[in-house]
């Protein structure tokens, strides 16, 4: 199952970044098979991951370009890494629920991505 999904986030990210010409997809840090939309970077000391007893927290706050799109980013990407959708923004897999919060602004685009156990 882990070479499974190791394949597919694989194959993800190479698509992410074919489709996105020369920015390259990136990673959140601390959660090793999330991927950051294309042109889209980590705002430095805004992020927080915590492991719990029921399972790790990861709240991470990320800006990209204006006009950009990162739910189409994760509509087409998260499905190949096992995450299911449940509803505009919201994702599960296995045990662990993910929030995407996108608030789009004239000078780029403000990504919150929240990762908490199910």
């Amino acid at each position: 199952m882990v070479a499974v999904r190791s394949l597919a986030l694989a194959l993800a990210v190479c698509a992410a970044v074919l489709s996105a010409g020369p920015a390259r997809a990136g990673f959140v840090e601390g959660y090793e098979d999330l991927p950051l939309p294309p042109g889209f970077t980590e705002q430095p000391g805004a992020s927080l991951t915590f492991d719990s007893p029921d399972g790790r927290i990861v709240e991470v706050q990320a800006s990209g370009p204006a006009g950009a799109d990162p739910l189409a980013f994760y509509a087409a990407t998260l499905p190949h890494l096992g995450w299911v959708r449940e509803s505009a923004g919201q994702y599960r897999r296995e045990s662990e629920r993910l929030r995407l919060t996108v608030v789009p602004g004239p000078r780029g685009t403000s990504l919150r991505l929240a990762v908490t156990p199910d």
